[in-house]
């Protein structure tokens, strides 16, 4: 096995707590099950398709013609939820300080990192300052700048060209979601499962992977 150069990480989920638990729960009140709410905002997740969240991750349309998009699609299935609760979500995740430590001694250490995260434009200024995202990584991937995301293995592999070529083997994803997990491996990428609660374990699997000879 190639030894690994470079380390990529997510952001919601990874560096932060995961917002998709709070979307699930605007379902709460009304006696929806979250499953329903997620699927209606999100579609399905683990694919890249033309769902409208895909969409708009991938920066092809704005968060008001997302919002017009869920609103109809709500109003057909008869859900009645208030969707603006979600305005100051960014604001209400907490920061994983064990991953962005992490984060900088790896790269104190001469590892290339880099983030690949599946995000939106409007929400570009809120997310980034959260971390000091420019002092831990060397490239950021947003999808709604390259106009691709994850799980796209072509994703990974630009992360990849930005940092200078590194080879697909030589680099690992870490990410809370397994169609993400999965789309790197496809790209060639080694891949780890985040828990979104508890990111320790991850790490420790990144360490072990970072140790084999």
């Amino acid at each position: 096995m190639s030894p690994i150069r470079a380390v990529l990480f997510d952001f919601n989920g990874v560096l932060t707590t995961s917002p998709f638990a709070q979307m699930a729960a605007l379902g709460d009140d009304h006696g929806i099950d979250g499953q329903v709410v997620l699927e209606l905002m999100l579609g399905p997740y683990d694919e890249d398709t033309d769902h409208a969240w895909h969409r708009f991750e991938r920066g092809e349309i704005t968060a008001a013609e997302y919002g017009v998009d869920l609103f109809a699609r709500a109003a057909e299935a008869e859900i009645d939820i208030d969707f603006t609760r979600l305005a100051d979500l960014m604001s209400r995740l907490e920061v994983h300080e064990v991953v962005v430590d992490r984060v900088r001694a790896l790269r104190a250490a001469g590892y290339r990192t880099g983030l690949v995260t599946n995000n939106v434009k409007e929400a570009s200024g809120q997310w980034r300052s959260l971390v000091p995202v420019d002092e831990l990584f060397e490239v950021v991937v947003d999808s709604s700048e390259v106009g691709m995301r994850k799980p796209n293995p072509a994703i990974y592999l630009r992360a990849l060209e930005l940092l200078g070529g590194v080879a697909p083997d030589e680099a690992v994803m870490l990410d809370d979601a397994e169609g993400n997990v999965a789309g790197a491996r496809r790209a060639g990428l080694h891949a780890i499962l985040v828990d979104a609660d508890d990111p320790t374990g991850a790490l420790a699997e990144l360490d072990a992977l970072l140790a084999c000879p």
